[in-house]
């Protein structure tokens, strides 16, 4: 049976297989982690029909004396997309950059050695050991690296940066082309500095929150070697999760179903994007996964739907809290309470502190059952 590739992945997939180098991006709760997973799955999906043996081998006695060579079986989906399809030995390697990511973790470099032996050892680092598997016979390596902009990448690529760019990798069968790019290296063999190259089978799939930078921006010298894959929050994936109408709909005064909690959490969950974009940027967007997550099943029961919107909602909220911190009203106009509708849960009061006047933002702390289909009502409106 065909797997259920998403159109996502399969132009991801092209994307690695024409440019090696792709950075996916988007708010949080955009499907980033369900898209890398997915294209991990597809990439090692690769199966070998084998034979009993390397290659073909002479066997006088046998019915077939010359048996044929292992073979690979690819999905047809995948078969027009999928990067270095011939190599059949193919592995997925993982990171996450962190504030205290280096360079020797991810390349190579010096380390200290603890115990009887105590002094220094050259690390392998995970890009020098994806490379490494990428450059055997029948090797393809799919390096995959979260959180991207959470550490010092350009510090931790190094010389490495002016080297991932496809035109500048090995030739496919290992060989220097007049165009390969070398950069110098610790030999974690000898020890030795040599130079070295990235092969033609080795793919890197990074994925970022533009929003969330800890530690530096991406440059643009380091972001132009990547191609893009941007991912937005989708209103259209939610009303599909939630077996709701394709556009919106009128709201009640109470919920009658299951369906008019969802309605309203969609409604809510889009009006307050739309909000965020305009205040701060599309970047600080919050993605339809929010409303998704696997420990919030949808439920055709009432009770039940008000207390998954309400475990959404408050995640929405703390997410605005940090989105507009020091910003009162920029936070009372996302949640539309800076109208002075005396049924609006949330309102801005007027208050002095020092004798000076003062303001701030008066609502429920959190959304129970009881409440949430309030909230949100007033939110969407």
């Amino acid at each position: 049976m065909t797997a259920p590739y998403s159109d996502a992945c399969l132009e991801v997939l092209q994307l690695l297989k024409d440019q090696h180098n792709v950075l996916v991006s988007g708010p949080p709760a955009a499907g980033k982690s369900r898209l890398i997973n997915e294209v991990a799955r597809a990439f090692s999906s690769v199966t070998t029909i084998a034979t009993g043996s390397a290659g073909p081998v002479l066997r006088p006695a046998s019915p077939v004396p010359i048996p044929s060579a292992p073979t690979s079986a690819i999905d047809p989906l995948l078969k027009p997309v999928l990067p270095s399809p011939d190599q059949l030995d193919r592995h997925v390697f993982r990171t996450v950059f962190h504030q205290n990511s280096k360079y020797r973790e991810f390349l190579t470099g010096l380390a200290p050695e603890l115990g009887a032996s105590a002094g220094f050892r050259t690390t392998k680092g995970i890009l020098y050991r994806a490379s490494e598997f990428a450059k055997k016979p029948n090797g393809a390596a799919l390096l995959i690296i979260d959180e991207i902009n959470r550490g010092p990448a350009v510090q931790v690529f190094g010389g490495a940066i002016v080297a991932i760019e496809p035109e500048k990798r090995l030739a496919p069968n290992g060989d220097p082309q007049v165009s390969t790019q070398y950069f110098e290296l610790i030999d974690p063999a000898t020890g030795d500095m040599v130079e070295y190259a990235f092969p033609h089978h080795l793919y890197i799939l990074a994925a970022m929150n533009q929003a969330d930078v800890s530690v530096e921006p991406l440059d643009v010298a380091f972001l132009r070697r990547w191609s893009p894959y941007p991912l937005a929050p989708s209103e259209a994936v939610l009303r599909a999760y939630f077996g709701l109408p394709a556009s919106s709909q009128g709201l009640g005064a109470a919920p009658g179903s299951a369906q008019d909690v969802y309605e309203v959490a969609v409604q809510a969950w889009a009006k307050v994007n739309a909000r965020i974009a305009l205040g701060r940027g599309r970047e600080f967007e919050v993605g339809h996964g929010l409303l998704m997550s696997p420990t919030l099943t949808a439920s055709t029961d009432v009770d039940a739907a008000l207390l998954h919107v309400a475990r959404a909602w408050n995640a929405m909220r703390a997410h605005l809290g940090e989105v507009f911190f020091g910003d009162l009203r920029g936070l009372a106009a996302a949640l539309n309470a800076l109208g002075n509708v005396p049924s609006h849960p949330y309102r801005i009061e007027e208050v002095y502190f020092a004798d000076e006047p003062r303001q701030q933002l008066i609502g429920p702390a959190i959304a129970v059952k009881e409440n949430v289909f309030s909230i949100l009502s007033s939110v969407a409106q």
